[in-house]
């Protein structure tokens, strides 16, 4: 009992922790869509995908996401604490309501993928694979005279991950579950037991697509997050998230750090190049119409190769930027090319690519950080097309 009080605790904080990266993540985006995110030039240096912390208190505070200026400054303190924001030198540990640029680490590719967060990423991205199952586990359960929502039977979880190949045995199954349960993705309903490959049920703790404040982050009691008996919530049935495009306009447009991804409301765009590939939770993708505007050019665009260790040369004339794409219901909108590198062959002016910034020519040097460099194009699609919505770039621009 007293290991079981002990894994549930620490469970909880890695929630919270949770909770403050989709948070960030969901303040990043909306930032983006209103241009406070850009390059800023200051002492004869430019300085790529930064914010004035002056500019974004004045945000906060008009979109009534902070009341006052002191919250908003302890809001962003908060990022800084759990290294989603940083100084964009370094230099300071504090927020400051000041003429101050800072970053957020995921723009700069600075953000720590140790194994908590790829344990997070791996648990939305199961989640959203499930989710979006016609016929998913995730379903209306009974344990103990006791009714749960979006609940499954460990077995059948175990049984799920083998069939998908995110396991390669029942063995490897468990020990994704226990990790999970331990990074608190999921819990037992009764929050009584560890995981067992068994008939008990379990639940997931994060609702991932629930649009979150940032002033829930400063609560430090924390409510339990408990999805358990059948009370029907808005929160619960919410279907926007940061990581995924809404399949329908948002019921309420005041709510908090919404994801304003443009809806989508034709057929236009094809897979992420001539691979035939479905991605978790995506509709298989149609082939590019002959009057499209992506043009795939059967020729390359790039004015000369280069070499993985002429990219990486000191005084290359390359910069280096870190975008997130977030897929849409016809996929990302670009083409990729080349063997070791690979690079950026066409771009679809309207598509979620080229709102993020992935223009043609661009080397791709990491994919959810992967590195990618030494790959031929069809893995790095792959990697792309079987990955989560939200992909994480790193490349290599060429220098005009």
């Amino acid at each position: 009992m007293q290991r079981t009080n002990s894994m549930r605790r620490k469970a909880m904080a890695r929630q919270h922790k949770a909770e403050v990266m989709i948070a960030g993540e969901q303040l990043r985006l909306r930032l983006h869509d209103g241009k406070l995110i850009k390059d800023r030039r200051y002492h004869l240096r430019t300085y790529p995908n930064c914010f004035v912390a002056q500019e974004l208190i004045d945000w906060l505070v008009s979109h009534k996401e902070a009341s006052d200026r002191a919250t908003a400054v302890c809001l962003m303190q908060h990022l800084m604490d759990h290294d989603i924001v940083h100084h964009v030198c370094d230099k300071r540990s504090m927020f400051k309501d000041a003429k101050l640029l800072y970053r957020f680490r995921k723009d700069d590719g600075t953000f720590p993928f140790n194994t908590e967060v790829k344990i997070f990423m791996r648990g939305q991205r199961l989640y959203e694979h499930l989710i979006m199952e016609k016929n998913s586990i995730l379903q209306l359960r009974e344990e103990h005279g006791v009714t749960y929502q979006r609940s499954f039977p460990g077995c059948q979880f175990i049984d799920w991950l083998f069939q998908n190949g995110e396991a390669e045995s029942r063995c490897r199954g468990l020990e994704l579950c226990r990790a999970l349960q331990e990074n608190g993705i999921i819990q037992h309903v009764g929050k009584k037991h560890d995981f067992f490959d068994s008939g008990l049920l379990y639940q997931f703790c994060i609702n991932f697509r629930r649009r979150r404040r940032l002033s829930e982050l400063l609560n430090e009691n924390e409510q339990d997050n408990d999805e358990g008996a059948v009370v029907s919530t808005h929160e619960e049935n919410h279907h926007d998230s940061p990581f995924v495009v809404r399949k329908s306009p948002p019921q309420e447009q005041n709510s908090a750090f919404q994801s304003d991804v443009k809806q989508v409301t034709g057929g236009r765009r094809g897979s992420l190049n001539s691979l035939q590939l479905h991605s978790s939770g995506f509709p298989p993708l149609a082939p590019l119409p002959s009057a499209s505007v992506v043009r795939c050019n059967p020729k390359s665009v790039l004015k000369r190769n280069f070499t993985c260790d002429e990219l990486l040369a000191p005084g290359a004339p390359f910069i280096k930027k870190v975008l997130t794409v977030i897929g849409d219901a016809l996929g990302w909108g670009f083409v990729v090319r080349g063997v070791s590198p690979c690079y950026v062959q066409a771009v679809d002016p309207g598509s979620p690519a080229a709102a993020a910034g992935v223009k043609v020519q661009q080397f791709v040097c990491q994919v959810n950080g992967q590195c990618v460099l030494d790959l031929d194009y069809r893995t790095v699609s792959r990697l792309v097309m079987t990955g989560p919505r939200i992909v994480v770039l790193e490349v290599l621009e060429p220098i005009e």
